[in-house]
């Protein structure tokens, strides 16, 4: 395992997400995936399991201190004494006094983004976040947040998997000297049967899951999420750091990608996407 460093955070580049992963699964897959050598745990407020997070970090005996904890802030929650409410909740739930990283999870209109970025810097300053970021930002929202913003935004969290070319928002992070942290890389399940991922997945004795995830994290300042209810799955998205991808690889994953490769952007939340 490396760390991607962005604006002073050290980010463990493989972390484990827990999206609509129900409490049980989530308890177990967090106290197990910390058990075999994870340390970067990514949930959210909207995905209604944080308590199941907190206490999977429990189970685990691993060192508050050395795990790095995202969550994330929702957007209806962004009112300013909402916001502040909300945080005290959710590290109440995830049983600690701070998180490593607290992320706005999608844009709202509806609350000047002054006032979200505003409730942001103030929860770092009272300690009960270490770094803040964003989720699911375009390069415009990119740059009107980075001006807002008082403390350095160290992350946007946006869908990037091998069919989606995210070269604009990569850009205007890398420009920013923020990371990106990948969702959804394998694409909603097409990318473990994708022919092209598997055969250049059997030149290093990989999947292509895995393949993926490599590509991923081997992209300067990208960090990358994994989700699995399976133990044997879990281990081996974590046994992405003994190889590397030659350049050649490089481009033939990037090529994959297609203009209606995007898969989530919901009606109401997503922002004006930028095309590639």
């Amino acid at each position: 395992m490396f760390n991607v460093t962005a604006n002073g955070a050290d980010i463990p580049a493989l972390g484990f997400g827990v999206f609509r992963v129900d409490a049980g699964d989530t308890r177990r897959m967090v106290k197990h995936v910390l058990d075999i050598g994870y340390r970067h745990i990514d949930t959210a407020q909207a995905y209604n399991n944080e308590a199941d997070v907190g206490e999977g970090i429990t189970a685990s005996g691993v060192a508050r201190a050395d795990i790095f904890l995202t969550t994330k802030v929702w957007v209806k929650n962004f009112r300013h004494a909402n916001f502040l409410k909300s945080v005290d909740d959710s590290l109440g739930k995830l049983q600690t006094d701070y998180v490593d990283l607290l992320l706005l999870h999608w844009p709202n209109n509806d609350v000047p983004l002054a006032e979200q970025i505003g409730a942001l810097n103030e929860v770092r300053q009272k300690g009960q976040t270490r770094h803040i970021g964003v989720s699911n930002y375009n390069r415009a929202l990119i740059a009107e947040a980075v001006k807002l913003s008082a403390a350095p935004l160290v992350t946007n969290q946006i869908e990037y998997h091998p069919y989606l070319d995210q070269t604009p928002v990569l850009d205007a992070a890398r420009a920013a000297g923020m990371s990106v942290t990948a969702y959804y890389a394998m694409a909603d399940g097409k990318v473990p049967q994708d022919a092209i991922l598997q055969a250049i997945g059997k030149k290093y004795g990989k999947s292509a899951a895995q393949v993926t995830l490599r590509w991923l994290i081997q992209q300067k300042g990208v960090v990358a999420l994994s989700k699995t209810v399976s133990e044997a799955r879990a281990r081996e998205n974590l046994a992405i750091f003994d190889f590397e991808l030659s350049a050649e690889d490089m481009a033939a994953i990037h090529k994959l990608a297609n203009p209606k490769g995007r898969i989530v952007s919901p009606l109401g939340l997503a922002p004006a996407w930028d095309a590639a």
